[in-house]
């Protein structure tokens, strides 16, 4: 039943998804903005069809491909069932629940029957067309049941209704409360479609009926807002507070690793109302923390009803449509207020709460058991998704592959085989359990496009894409049977060009600085030609030109990655100098980079020197800070140890 409703909860992310485009033309539209009023009409005109709309989404995503046939069928499946009920009872009034049946029922019957065969006679009608004739046939059944027996239920929920919108603090602490307590679930989609979309109704001046506390705010009604206006302190001032409390918090070695995620999603919570990349970077971490996080919630709903404040939105609860609804809204500035003292408030029971406790938050997590993850989400989609397949155990162990908001949702075949540790190393925020066999993986906003670039080759086969190198597997051109020395002597590495040597603990980013990818350490080059630190070959020159392997004289690998987060720039501003298999010698140049173009379009120029092989072995930096290019005496590898000294 819990997968179930986070397939609905799921498949009302695509049709939620227009409604900052009708809240924007709604808003436009009126008298104090452009008063154009068709503009207005034109946002009304999706406001005010969204069973139909939800109908159509809903059946795509309950659909196994998301063909345009279950749109199709969802669509003509509510038209059947609503002008069925009406001519039963037009007091009957389903809302948006007639479009999420429909939606629902197309969807799994397009499942069934989407490829259905007919003798030759009937073939015309079989496979996909068969759909939206099945769900017509279902829906004129449900339409007469509906007819007659939704009239208790409305009922009900026009009760519940009345109780939650006339429920005073009570009323939007509860539901405040809730809409994030079930957030980890994904039900709070379905929640929200009840309370913005369906509850409550207001006759405009025009003597349209609207639905919903969004249609209804939007439209001017002016008991609507108050189960919207609470969260605008929470998104734009109590969680990017909450994301400072973490920063501080974490160990000082740790947060210049973490505090460009922090600000990254605590700005994106400032600006858009999208929470979910900071709830999940602490939800799974340190639990007590969310429950405090929910009730604060609550505290911010009540808050803002209590100062009588009315304020809507159209997507989030952020920037954007805090200044786009402002001259509709009622004693707005005051949320500006409330949200100053619930930013305090975050922060201090956060902060409180983390030292007090030891909560592992991100930076703060034991280095034994840390499992690391890039904070920065690559832009190489199609990298990304090829190891994340690798990590969830191959396509063949994908049952079934959704998304969400900012989730990955999947059926596994056997989720013992998913490696929870590589999911977060390649940037996942999160993994949750579901059931036996239901998994959510966490990834943040670019997750529609990964998920993509998943379905993309587990179509097309599971293959490392093209300029795609996986650094963490040894260079290719490796003699297996060889064994390397694992000692490097002082005399045996220079400086590579003019720059600060840094200990790899300093590195700003949590694979490199946690030496999950080898020992080693890093420099910060200060002129734009890496010459060869070492005697032997070049194992590979990285397509995107910004790593070389290299392969001493002894057998040890090293990896130069030159900056970071550099393979999304697609070899721009670098220039290799060397070639595969080519031998080199201490002063041999290797790559040149333009340093002003990758300091404008990559996080850092840091370059991480990395061991690959070098189990075992310890790595100790003898000199710090600048050094010259040529000079040695740096460092050196001695057999035994464990990694960096």
């Amino acid at each position: 039943m819990l997968s179930f409703l986070q397939r609905i909860g799921k498949s009302l992310m695509f049709p939620i998804a227009t409604l900052p485009a009708a809240a924007l033309l709604v808003r436009l539209g009126m008298e104090d903005m452009l008063d154009i009023p068709f503009i207005t009409a034109a946002g009304n005109g999706i406001l005010g069809n969204l069973a139909l709309i939800f109908a159509i989404g809903i059946a795509m995503g309950f659909a196994k491909d998301g063909n345009g046939a279950a749109a199709l069928a969802g669509a003509i499946g509510y038209l059947v069932l609503d002008g069925g009920i009406e001519a039963i009872n037009k007091d009957v009034d389903m809302g948006v629940f007639a479009g999420v049946i429909a939606g629902v029922i197309a969807g799994m019957l397009y499942n069934k029957y989407n490829d259905v065969k007919f003798p030759d006679f009937l073939s015309f009608f079989g496979g996909k067309r068969f759909v939206p004739i099945i769900t017509s046939a279902v829906m004129v059944v449900l339409s007469f049941v509906f007819g007659y027996v939704w009239v208790y239920p409305q009922a009900v929920l026009d009760s519940t209704a009345n109780w939650i919108l006339n429920g005073g603090e009570l009323g939007v602490g509860v539901y405040g409360v809730l809409n994030r307590l079930l957030i980890p679930v994904g039900l709070h989609h379905v929640m929200n479609a009840l309370i913005w979309f369906d509850f409550g109704t207001f006759t405009t001046e025009a003597g349209e009926v609207v639905r919903g506390e969004i249609n209804r705010f939007l439209n001017g009604d002016p008991s609507a807002g108050y189960f919207l206006a609470g969260f605008f302190p929470v998104m734009m001032f109590g969680l990017p507070a909450a994301c400072l409390a973490m920063y501080a918090a974490a160990k000082k070695e740790r947060k210049a690793a973490v505090g460009g995620m922090f600000l990254s999603i605590g700005l994106t919570s400032f600006i858009t109302g999208v929470t979910e990349p900071i709830e999940f970077s602490f939800m799974f971490l340190s639990p007590l923390l969310y429950v405090v996080h929910s009730l604060l919630t609550g505290v911010s709903m009540i808050l803002a009803f209590v100062f009588d404040v009315r304020h809507g939105f159209g997507f989030s609860a952020g920037l954007i449509d805090y200044l786009l609804n402002y001259n509709i809204a009622q004693n707005p500035f005051t949320l500006i207020l409330i949200g100053l003292f619930m930013g305090a408030i975050y922060f201090v029971i956060f902060y409180f709460l983390i030292v007090k406790l030891d909560l592992k938050t991100p930076g703060r997590e034991d280095e034994e058991i840390e499992e690391g993850s890039t904070e920065t989400e690559s832009s190489d989609y199609d990298a990304k998704a090829y190891h994340y397949l690798y990590a969830l155990g191959g396509p063949e162990n994908i049952e079934t592959l959704d998304y969400c908001t900012t989730r990955l949702r999947l059926e596994m075949r056997d989720r013992e085989k998913v490696d929870e540790k590589e999911l977060k190393r390649q940037g996942a925020r999160g993994v949750m359990k579901l059931g036996k066999r239901n998994l959510q993986v966490i990834v943040g906003t670019s997750v529609e496009f990964v998920a993509d670039a998943m379905k993309k080759q587990m179509e097309h086969g599971h293959h490392v894409p093209e300029g795609v190198q996986d650094e963490k597997v040894p260079p290719v051109e490796q003699e297996t049977e060889k064994v390397p020395s694992r000692k490097v002597k002082e005399e045996d590495f220079q400086m590579p060009l003019n720059g600060n040597v840094l200990p790899l603990s300093e590195v700003p980013d949590e694979v490199f600085a946690q030496g999950m990818m080898g020992p080693g350490f890093a420099i910060d080059p200060s002129e734009e030609t890496f010459h060869s630190p070492v005697n032997g070959k070049v194992l590979q020159v990285f397509p995107t030109k910004h790593a070389i392997g290299l392969e001493l004289e002894n057998g040890l690998e090293m990896l130069i990655h030159v900056g970071l987060d550099t393979v999304k720039l697609d070899g721009d501003g670098f220039e290799a100098l060397v070639e595969s298999g080519q031998k080199v010698e201490q002063g041999t140049p290797l790559l040149r980079v333009d340093l002003d173009f990758v300091k404008a379009n990559a996080p850092s120029v840091v370059t991480p020197f990395i061991f690959t092989n070098a189990e075992g072995a310890t790595v100790e930096l003898l000199k710090k800070g600048y050094l010259e290019k040529g000079q040695k005496g740096v460092m050196r590898v001695e057999e035994g140890g464990k990694g960096n000294e």
